[in-house]
């Protein structure tokens, strides 16, 4: 039996979905009262740089075109979050205790890489989403890009529905339904006119790429949080050095497609550099490390709300750096985002796991051999405030 849960608004009694990972189940049955401290500290963090995000684009621009490739920016990124990665695991492994498994030796690096294998997935799709969100900034205002961005939590939620089994409320899609008319409301009117590569009609042009710009990171995130979580025992430093090595994999094969089409003269990867894009290599990988504690310790759906608290920062940082004109369309369409992430964030499931199925999880799994990969005592000890099991509370204070 998987046990039942709650629904908020019909009490109904549904089944459990499948376990993501016993780690992750036993984890999320300890109730922890800073759960939500933290997750107001992740989303405070994501508006931010989520927010800053667009902007740095848009200042990187020369008249109306990018000097650089757009690959070498986020190969560079994925280095810098490569280079985090290592200096986080050092600090790990000089903490451990006597008795406390190793962190580098070869057998347990090649079996936690056998284990996170799932992760070259949202690299993959990572790679392709980071430079739509160049090609994006050449249809749209930084506003506009921001609001599209948001059209994924409805996808994400479908995707998590099918593949992680994750159930919502009644009100919830209600909340995601309102979602999309806030988005549709700021987007009136707003596609450019005239021609565009392709050889499509730049707003046809812009459909298509809005299309990939949706449903390519919202795959990219759910197949995220599931190899996050289904690996839970894993660091999530180690868990997100093989996410960040296979992205540098990804863009570098960019990099050498792109060399042999145009030349072996595009494959210099500071060309066209300046001081904005370095700084949005920066923001972007301290962007893609918050998110990873966002997809294991909390879940894909709060960060995308995140993301849309995100688009009044840019709004406003847009219309007072660059002159954009702040409109109706996008202070109403704000107004109902910010109504339909109340909604839903008010209308949790009851999703909690039954405290005898975790005990006897936890039974089964000491006569088992232990996995060779473990969270220091440093970071279970972080672990504990990140995710608790009161879901009967929004994730957020309302």
């Amino acid at each position: 039996m998987n046990g039942e849960v709650e629904c908020s608004v019909c009490h109904a009694k549904v089944p459990v979905p499948p376990p993501v990972s016993k780690a992750y189940d036993s984890h999320r049955s300890t109730v922890s009262s800073r759960q939500r401290a933290l997750n107001v500290l992740l989303v405070s963090g994501d508006c931010v740089l989520a927010g800053l995000q667009p902007i740095l684009v848009y200042i990187s621009k020369v008249d109306g075109k990018f000097k650089f490739s757009p690959i070498s920016v986020n190969f560079l990124t994925e280095i810098t979050k490569i280079i985090f990665a290592i200096v986080m695991l050092f600090i790990q492994a000089r903490r451990l205790k006597v008795g406390d498994k190793p962190l580098f030796t070869v057998s347990i690096f090649m079996q936690a890489a056998r284990n996170n294998v799932l992760l070259a997935v949202p690299a993959f799709l990572y790679a392709i989403n980071n430079y739509l969100k160049f090609i994006m900034q050449l249809y749209f205002n930084p506003a506009s890009v921001k609001m599209l961005s948001n059209l994924k939590v409805l996808v994400i939620a479908v995707l998590l529905k099918m593949i992680m089994r994750r159930r919502f409320s009644i009100i919830q899609w209600e909340a995601l339904a309102l979602l999309l008319i806030g988005i549709s409301v700021n987007q009136l009117k707003s596609l450019p006119e005239g021609s565009s590569a392709l050889g499509l009609p730049v707003a046809a042009g812009a459909y298509l790429y809005t299309l990939f710009f949706v449903t390519v990171p919202a795959l990219a995130s759910v197949y995220n949080e599931k190899a996050l979580k289904s690996q839970f025992d894993t660091s999530i430093y180690l868990q997100n050095l093989f996410l960040y090595g296979y992205g540098a994999i990804f863009n570098f094969l960019g990099l050498v497609i792109t060399a042999i089409i145009q030349g072996p003269s595009s494959f210099n990867i500071l060309e066209g550099h300046s001081k904005a894009t370095m700084f949005l290599i920066c923001n972007n990988a301290a962007q893609g490390i918050l998110s990873s504690f966002f997809f294991k310790y909390a879940d894909t759906i709060l960060k995308k709300y995140s993301s849309t608290i995100a688009t009044i920062f840019t709004g406003v940082a847009s219309a007072v750096l660059f002159g954009h004109t702040l409109t109706i369309n996008f202070v109403l369409g704000i107004s109902i985002v910010i109504v339909s992430m109340h909604q839903y964030l008010s209308n949790q499931i009851k999703d909690e796991v039954p405290s005898n199925k975790v005990e006897m999880a936890e039974a089964h799994d000491h006569r088992k051999e232990r996995s060779y990969v473990n969270v220091p005592d440093s970071v279970a000890s972080e672990a504990k405030h990140r995710h608790g099991s009161d879901e009967r509370h929004p994730l957020l204070p309302v």
